[in-house]
């Protein structure tokens, strides 16, 4: 192996042969990038009760929701085994789509960055918003997601 490495090396400098192109140059510790990087990663489209219903499936996975607006909440803020802080995050629930009372559903907690969630305009309950993020823990058998787009789709008219 030795030897194969300093022909590999003297290759590299008589020629263009880059070492992270080779198969065992991917078996090096994975390399920290910027975390304000763009995500180009798809996100998949889901209901948000399939998550509910089955949050290891969406574990460490980009998805996409569409749902009614219920309120922003602490719920699930600075729970250790999910952390999120209180000082950096507000939390937020959808509306129960299998349900035609207005039923927050709480077994999802999704969190956005506090400064994120300032700038967002006034939203009301039951207006129509999408969410674009990526299922981070199934702590407590729930599905807690980390927020990065919020959209509001259309307003509820008929609350004031």
């Amino acid at each position: 192996m030795k030897k194969i490495l300093s022909i590999l090396f003297l290759l590299s400098i008589t020629t263009s042969l880059n070492f992270s192109d080779l198969a065992f140059a991917q078996t090096a510790a994975p390399v920290k990038t910027d975390s304000t990087a763009v995500t180009t990663k798809p996100a998949l489209a889901v209901k948000p009760i399939d998550v509910v219903n089955n949050p290891s499936k969406y574990m460490h996975k980009r998805i996409s929701m569409t749902s009614r607006f219920s309120k922003f909440a602490t719920l699930g803020l600075d729970y250790k085994p999910a952390f999120r802080s209180s000082d950096n995050y507000i939390s937020f629930v959808f509306l129960r789509d299998d349900s035609a009372n207005n039923i927050p559903l709480s077994e999802l907690k999704m969190f956005i960055q506090r400064k994120t969630a300032e700038k967002l305009p006034d939203i009301k309950e039951g207006d129509k918003v999408k969410v674009v993020g990526t299922v981070f823990s199934n702590a407590l058998g729930d599905a807690w997601v980390d927020i990065e787009n919020f959209t509001v789709l259309s307003t509820n008219k008929t609350k004031k």
